[in-house]
């Protein structure tokens, strides 16, 4: 656990934590977050597992007089957040715990492809081909095939402005692949931000060439993904859709299971199930093909 206290030279009230995360991260853990405004407040009492908040002093006034957070007052609470976070990476009660790399039986990995010494996973009878790149915090599961040119475990496109200078918010997650699944050549699968956090894709998923998956993403099963779409960070794709080619599905969205969005929709709103979208920006498929009828 950490303290306040040992982290800040003013607290305003002390409290502990393991973790960090933002307010819609999903763990049980106790976490310390961050708000910049009131409009957050009941989110934010919401969340049972959050002991600790960043905030600054005209939220915190608005907060009801009952709560227990341990609370940090900052003029500027995301960046203070993400400075810390940083911060953090460095310590080995933050990050994950090291170890050797693990390779599992009859497994045909190409010697010209780069797998890290540490803090890998990969399971039995994978084939993987010449230039695929394998960074730390990545487990394979049985039967996959990485095809070449691959980057898996990647540092994800996170970056923070602080007044006219911009720094990167460090990776400390993983990136967990099912069994039986296969990443044709020239993706990128990025790792989740925080140690506690993967990005993942389920057991049976195809992916085809150059698609992008951002940090945190998570793809279920029997998902199918033609070539050229990108995937925004915790964007979380259920079972059984389809993305069609050159799709652009925004951060932090819900696609449903057995949605379908269709070529080179531009995503930026949930999908419920079994529902198609097509269109810049994407709307319910019948109603995209209804007005494309009116217009011609």
């Amino acid at each position: 656990m950490f303290k306040l206290s040992e982290l800040f030279e003013e607290v305003h009230q002390d409290g502990c934590f393991e973790v960090l995360g933002i307010l819609d991260s999903k763990t049980s853990r106790p976490m310390l977050t961050f708000i910049e405004s009131e409009k957050h407040i009941d989110q934010l009492m919401q969340k049972n597992n959050v002991t600790c908040v960043i905030t600054n002093e005209e939220t915190y006034r608005s907060l009801p007089k009952e709560h227990t957070f341990g609370v940090v007052i900052s003029n500027d609470p995301r960046n203070t957040f993400f400075r810390l976070h940083n911060s953090l990476s460095i310590d080995a009660c933050y990050k994950r715990e090291q170890f050797p790399t693990k390779i599992g039986t009859d497994c045909q990995i190409s010697p010209l492809s780069c797998i890290a010494e540490h803090n890998v996973v990969i399971g039995n009878h994978v084939k993987i081909e010449e230039f695929v790149s394998i960074k730390e915090n990545v487990v394979i599961g049985d039967n996959c095939m990485i095809r070449s040119g691959t980057v898996i475990g990647g540092c994800g496109f996170e970056f923070k402005k602080d007044g006219d200078a911009q720094y990167r918010v460090e990776h400390l997650g993983g990136v967990i692949i099912g069994h039986d699944v296969e990443i044709q050549h020239n993706c990128a699968i990025d790792r989740a931000v925080y140690p506690w956090d993967d990005t993942k894709i389920g057991d049976y998923s195809k992916l085809d060439n150059l698609i992008h998956i951002g940090h945190a993403a998570k793809i279920g099963n029997n998902v199918m993904m033609p070539a050229l779409s990108v995937i925004g960070g915790r964007t979380e794709i259920k079972d059984h859709a389809w993305i069609g080619i050159g799709s652009v599905i925004r951060n932090g969205l819900v696609i449903g299971t057995h949605a379908r969005t269709n070529m080179g929709a531009v995503v930026t709103k949930d999908v419920a199930d079994h529902q198609a979208v097509t269109g810049n920006f994407a709307i319910e498929h019948k109603k995209f093909i209804e007005k494309l009828k009116k217009e011609n």
